[in-house]
């Protein structure tokens, strides 16, 4: 596992994790930076998967 993929999926971790409690407190600012941040993760992740792909061949 390369850097990358290790921030994006905690990027993802943690914007789920704010966009539950956006939800759970009725905060729409708070959900919606949840969801960026979680899409931002997914990019991110997915980056580093097809940096590891190249990598072994």
């Amino acid at each position: 596992m390369n850097k990358d993929q290790v921030k994006g999926r905690l990027k993802e971790a943690e914007g789920a994790v704010k966009e539950a409690a956006g939800k759970i407190v009725g905060n729409k600012g708070l959900e919606r930076k949840g969801k960026v941040e979680k899409a931002v993760g997914k990019v991110q992740s997915g980056y580093g998967d097809i940096k590891e792909d190249l990598k072994n061949g």
